[in-house]
């Protein structure tokens, strides 16, 4: 992943921990102390969302330590690989499309920031400029040519960045 991706990662860890999770732990014992905890729908609620909170911040930990931090930048992009954006025709309908090779948790398919271990991008590693590949497809095969390789940073291509708003749970 990118280091932004890694950054971005730390950032909604860091504040699930020290921001929501204290937050929804205080209302908790808000409820809690509201007598009956069997019929109490606000401890239940905020258990709940304790319960959210830890699953996301394990998936969290484990995406952090399992890692392989790449910054893209310093790659001469003459052939393919992790950060590249590539122009590719297809070479059965003669049209252009454009795609970004990125960490699985940085990728956005509609947006044409596809996975690295996605089978269009394993096929084009390693390719460079007017190489023609294949790939297979259940139905049939598409058959392609590298027009253009260049960099651009991942995260200015992105849509769908997040925010600390999305972070928590409501």
């Amino acid at each position: 992943m990118s280091l932004e991706g890694y950054d971005y990662l730390v950032e909604e860890f860091k504040f699930l921990l020290e921001v929501e999770k204290p937050k929804v732990a205080s209302e908790k014992l808000v409820a809690a102390a509201q007598g009956d905890r069997s019929e109490n729908a606000d401890y239940h609620a905020a258990k709940e969302k304790l319960r959210f909170i830890d699953r996301r911040l394990y998936y969290l930990n484990s995406m952090i330590q399992k890692s392989q931090i790449i910054d893209p930048s310093t790659f001469p992009h003459v052939r393919v690989s992790f950060g590249s954006t590539v122009k590719i025709l297809n070479l059965d309908t003669d049209e252009e499309e454009i795609y970004t090779l990125c960490g699985v948790l940085e990728s956005e398919p509609e947006n044409g920031l596809i996975s690295i271990h996605s089978p269009l991008a394993r096929a084009m590693i390693g390719k460079q400029a007017e190489d023609e590949f294949k790939i297979q497809l259940p139905n049939s095969k598409k058959e392609y040519e590298i027009l253009e390789i260049e960099y651009k940073n991942i995260f200015s291509l992105k849509k769908n960045i997040r925010t600390k708003a999305d972070f928590s749970f409501h």
